[in-house]
């Protein structure tokens, strides 16, 4: 049986993606900070029989070790590093920025997903797809940053996609491969009302791109719809 380990589970895309993948059969290993508070997923979970909930906040690092441990036995064919938070607000512009709360982004949306792979490595060089995907940005991008703004999470999408980069050549010799994905504008809590599409259609994208991935593909920073995107 196939198994899938998704963080950021409770809600938006992580939710989408615990639907879709139990809804195709897989085994899904669903993340979350409070899973006492997590009512859809605990709803989702008690639909799909395939849902495990683990309790993770990937803001701990030790947290991450100690998932890992107790899933030592657990191969996971894929891993999706999909818990973020944006960071930005009114009062963090050049002048006014919050040295604490960018430090807060770059270890969620960097510093974490990089200890995932570290820590789960092992369960992942025991599956059989082997691929660790991370749901980062198009704001990530240097060359499409025309307009400036957003200083935190800008610089927490780009560091994530160059530690990716790095790690897929690092795991190409292990037959690991590494996916940077931007999901696109998505209606969610951090993306809003007014984005242009749904987490239905996005995540279906996703799992497309995830479902086809070849090992040619690895580092490859690509949107939703299989686009590349630019670096």
């Amino acid at each position: 049986m196939t198994t899938v380990l998704i963080t950021g589970a409770n809600r938006g895309l992580g939710l989408e993606f615990c639907r879709q993948y139990a809804d195709a059969g897989w085994n899904v290993i669903a993340c979350c900070r409070n899973p006492a508070q997590a009512d859809e997923l605990s709803a989702l979970s008690q639909r799909y029989t395939g849902i495990e909930i683990e309790t993770l906040d990937v803001a701990h690092l030790d947290k991450i070790e100690a998932l890992s441990k107790k899933l030592t036995a657990t191969p996971i064919d894929i891993l999706i590093n999909n818990a973020g938070v944006y960071g930005d607000n009114r009062s963090n512009s050049f002048g006014q920025l919050d040295y604490q709360s960018w430090q807060h982004s770059l270890l969620i949306n960097a510093l974490a997903p990089m200890k995932m792979a570290e820590a789960f490595l092992p369960q992942i060089q025991r599956g059989s797809k082997k691929l660790i995907a991370n749901i980062s940005s198009l704001m990530g991008s240097l060359t499409d940053n025309g307009s400036g703004g957003s200083i935190l999470y800008r610089s927490s999408k780009a560091a994530l996609n160059a530690a990716m980069k790095s790690l897929s050549i690092e795991l190409s010799n292990q037959n690991i491969g590494v996916l940077i994905l931007h999901p696109g504008w998505v209606q969610t809590d951090m993306g809003g009302a007014n984005a242009l599409i749904d987490s239905k259609t996005s995540v279906s994208g996703m799992c497309a791109v995830i479902n086809g991935f070849t090992l040619a593909q690895s580092g490859a920073f690509i949107k939703y719809d299989g686009k590349p995107m630019p670096w």
